[in-house]
């Protein structure tokens, strides 16, 4: 495998737009970033976009008639609009801002979930979700009585659409699974799992946590009813993330909060509510937050996405043939050519933990645990994994620090 010079992105140049990795974690220790699956660094657009607004244009937004309101307001929809682009929404009023993933799943569950489910119907869900796409539906199971079912995954690392053809018979209401696993980084086939699902009655619920940084995603396309992700995942700050509906779902669904933005007028006993996206957007929102996600898919859509793809498939074959050079090591989930940047292992007879506190010695940042998938690690047998997640701004050389990392804690321990 060529060097990182030979990849599609110009690596160094973009490295360049990243504060952060310029960093020491100790003396004569530069920071090897290999956690990007749990929040990806900030590029200074993206910095710079939200030190803009507070320094220049620093308002609540929607309500205000002064220069500053109209300012915030305008930045606050611009982004929603540059977001809704980058999934290829066809209208911004489909996109709600909300915290993160976890909230705008949870926000389908108490609001469409809750109106439109009843006792004895299915959710369809999976083996390797996220712990954001089962508990929601796990509370209001046992709220409402709801049968939850789950496609099995492989030893592979694949879901098994087989099974999954033959549970859509039983007739699940809901279908909500991930686009791209952040342990095994297998990517589902949403297209072509959607329309099996739509065939069979049930809406789609799609967590693209993973998926919307790393690789081109298309919701009209793919045909999905909902669909969520967060921005720090994808160059943005924190505290901000998606929900994309279908419009007609949306403006069906009731509220999730109440206060002030979702209404249109309230009396002592009622309340009108406003109209979408507002009506799920109570209260301030976080503002800067929103402007800096539009300047993060700003970013990403000048590097393009084709193009991260490319490269992140290109590091993760990369990182599977050192890995298996290792001894005792063993990566979960499929081959580079169905998988995202995402490379977890385990190394016998060495505990995650202690494989990432001796990397992090050697300024290698990856992460332990069960990386909020329990069912899945029991579904392999193991309690946790060590996992290195890979973004646009990571080198193969990183990948030959990582596998000589592991080389001397495998000494330690021997």
């Amino acid at each position: 495998m060529a060097a990182s010079e030979t990849l599609a992105l110009d690596v160094r140049r973009l490295r360049a737009e990243f504060p952060v990795l310029t960093r020491q974690v100790g003396p004569g220790v530069p920071l090897i970033y290999l956690d990007s699956a749990a929040t990806s660094q900030k590029p200074r657009a993206v910095i710079q976009a939200m030190s803009s607004f507070y320094e220049k244009h620093n308002s609540n937004i929607h309500r205000g008639i002064h220069a500053l309101a109209e300012e915030a307001t305008e930045a606050y929809e611009a982004a929603r609009a540059r977001v809704a682009q980058f999934v290829h929404a066809g209208d911004p009023r489909s996109l709600i801002f909300t915290r993160n993933t976890t909230e705008a799943i949870n926000l389908v569950a108490h609001t469409w979930a809750r109106m439109a489910l009843g006792p004895g119907d299915m959710i369809l869900l999976t083996e390797m979700e996220h712990h954001s796409n089962l508990v929601p539906w796990q509370m209001l199971a046992a709220e409402k009585g709801l049968v939850l079912e789950f496609v099995p995954v492989t030893d592979a690392g694949l879901l098994d659409l087989d099974v999954y053809s033959s549970l859509l018979s039983r007739g699940p209401r809901l279908v909500a699974f991930s686009h791209m696993s952040n342990v095994l980084g297998t990517i589902n086939p949403v297209g072509q799992m959607t329309a099996a699902a739509h065939a069979a009655g049930a809406k789609v619920l799609i967590d693209a946590a993973q998926s919307v940084p790393h690789l081109p995603v298309d919701v009209e396309d793919l045909e999905v009813d909902f669909m969520a992700f967060s921005g720090h995942k994808m160059c943005g700050p924190t505290g901000v993330g998606v929900l994309y509906g279908r419009l007609e779902l949306l403006e069906a669904m009731p509220p999730f909060l109440g206060g002030g933005d979702m209404i249109k007028r309230v009396h002592l006993r009622s309340f009108v509510a406003n109209d979408v996206p507002h009506k799920f957007e109570a209260g301030t929102p976080a503002i800067a937050e929103a402007i800096g996600l539009g300047a993060a898919v700003d970013f990403l859509t000048s590097v393009g996405m084709p193009a991260v793809r490319q490269a992140e498939e290109t590091l993760v074959g990369y990182a599977l043939d050192r890995l298996a050079e290792v001894p005792g090591v063993r990566v979960l989930g499929p081959e580079a050519e169905q998988r995202g940047g995402v490379a977890s292992f385990t190394f016998e007879g060495i505990h995650p933990h202690d494989i990432a506190q001796l990397l992090d010695r050697q300024g290698i940042a990856v992460r332990a645990g069960h990386h909020c998938a329990m069912p899945l690690h029991e579904r392999y047998g193991v309690p946790a994994t060590t996992r290195a997640s890979f973004y646009l701004y990571n080198t193969t050389e990183e990948i030959d620090s990582l596998i000589a990392g592991l080389y001397k804690v495998k000494e330690i321990f021997n």
